[in-house]
């Protein structure tokens, strides 16, 4: 097992020293899902959600988290993203938000929290512009779906 590099040799938190590391292309692509009642999803396509437009809302805020992942997540190093993407779709089932977040970056270090943190606050906006019709939300599936770059090079989430 790799050894964690958050840890100094006492066990001790540490943001890890990345100078000495190339720069290099680094991209990550990480996803959720906001299930909910086909009735919510119906009045979010339609354009009927009384507090306006739920998806618009989503992919901003979602871009706008990417950006603040190193405020949001100890440890994490203030990277300087040349494109955040977020794409939203309506889920096959006819009751579901599918969230689809891309990263990229030349730097010194990967990408992987800033796209799930874009997946993760695109949904929490769904849920929260949508509780007062649709409490029963649920999100899932958050998950990092590929890394490009770095020392680590290509990985690839296994289908689900």
């Amino acid at each position: 097992m790799t050894k964690l590099t958050h840890l100094d040799d006492k066990g001790e938190a540490r943001m890890v020293d990345v100078t000495d590391k190339a720069v290099t292309e680094r991209e990550a692509r990480a996803e959720a899902c906001v299930r909910m009642a086909p009735e919510t999803l119906r009045m979010i396509l339609e354009g009927e959600h009384p507090k306006g437009d739920v998806l618009a809302t989503a992919r901003i805020a979602g871009i706008m988290a990417a950006k603040r992942t190193h405020d949001l997540i100890p440890l994490c190093h203030a990277l300087n993203l040349t494109s955040v993407k977020v794409e939203l779709r309506a889920g096959d089932d006819g009751a579901s938000v599918a969230i689809e977040t891309r990263c990229k970056l030349a730097g010194q270090t990967g990408v992987e929290m800033e796209a799930l943190t874009a997946a993760s606050v695109a949904a929490l906006t769904i849920y929260d512009m949508c509780k007062a019709v649709d409490k029963g939300m649920v999100i899932d599936n958050l998950r990092l779906l590929e890394k490009k770059g770095g020392r680590s090079g290509h990985w690839q989430a296994r289908e689900q």
